[in-house]
């Protein structure tokens, strides 16, 4: 079994997590003997970029085996496919010394990839740079436009204003010469799951998400920018708080400026998390209610019926 706390930017996952793991030691939920954790937030995956992505602080590393954190250089692209493999094979190694594997993240993409049966596709660079030259040249609706007409079902899925999905749509029908949507995934999982996500109220995420914000500039963030920089591959150097940083480096923008800037960029991720999210229908969400109560009086039932097949 595998279980999934996933959800919002700035939910209070990783601190959840780590209650769900003390519950399990204290023999309060299951027949496991303790749990690791594995990471589902892609720009985790980077080292050195601790403070900007809220990646778990040493101390609350040291409390239980984590998993997929610092896995790659920031100038090299994250991959979906390569984390599914990875994470999976992590899984595997989880369970067999018996112990719960717990997915932790806010990736929806990545999540999806780990949890559920789906193919992925290899790349092809030059295919994929024909399209974002398109793309540059002919702007996104035309390409949907060539999507709809190539795959009405995906070019249903996929929304005029998700560029990077629809070039990789058209990639993945020229490389595999079938429709996109044969490749769509299904929301089946591997194998038996329990995903929770955890629900904050808009305005009091907001202001968490100030605090986390302010937190960080204090922390650092701009030294940690400014150390990597210059090494940073595109994926890393356009995650949230890091391309502020930049800019803010660069002298275009002051420091409250710069703070005003990456918390937006981070509501706006949130509610892009928050969407992905509530379209799974399998996932349980917890209210703040219900995240302060004993952790076992709230998964124990959850886990159960699944372990029972219910």
């Amino acid at each position: 079994m595998i279980l999934a706390i996933v959800g919002p930017t700035a939910t209070g996952k990783t601190a959840y997590s780590l209650r769900v793991v003390e519950a399990i030691r204290a023999g309060l939920i299951g027949p496991w003997r303790d749990a690791e954790i594995v990471n589902a937030d892609s720009m985790q995956l980077y080292r050195g970029m601790d403070i900007g992505t809220a990646k778990a602080t040493p101390a609350e590393r040291a409390l239980v085996a984590h998993h997929q954190l610092d896995v790659l250089h920031v100038s090299q692209a994250a991959s979906v496919a390569a984390y599914q493999r990875a994470a999976r094979a992590t899984i595997a190694e989880i369970i067999q010394r018996g112990h719960l594997p717990i997915v932790v993240g806010g990736s929806g993409l990545y999540i999806r990839a780990l949890l559920d049966k789906i193919s992925l596709p290899g790349t092809n660079p030059q295919v994929r740079a024909h399209y974002r030259r398109r793309l540059e040249r002919e702007g996104a609706a035309v390409l949907h436009g060539e999507l709809l007409e190539r795959d009405a079902r995906a070019g249903a899925k996929i929304s005029v204003g998700d560029p990077r999905r629809i070039v990789r749509a058209l990639e993945v029908m020229d490389i595999t010469g079938k429709p996109f949507s044969a490749h769509m995934p299904t929301r089946a999982y591997v194998q038996p799951t329990v995903q929770i996500a955890l629900r904050v109220a808009p305005e009091i995420l907001h202001k968490r998400i100030g605090a986390r914000t302010a937190a960080m500039w204090q922390a650092g963030i701009v030294a940690e920018t400014a150390s990597l920089r210059d090494a940073m591959g595109p994926t890393a150097a356009h995650a949230t708080g890091y391309a502020q940083c930049m800019d803010y480096l660069d002298g275009k923008c002051d420091q409250d400026a710069c703070i005003e800037a990456i918390t937006i960029a981070t509501r706006q991720l949130a509610r892009k998390q928050r969407t992905w999210f509530r379209a799974d229908p399998r996932i349980t969400w917890l209210d703040a209610s219900a995240v302060t109560q004993p952790v076992a009086a709230v998964l124990a039932p959850l886990l159960t019926a699944d372990l029972n097949g219910n």
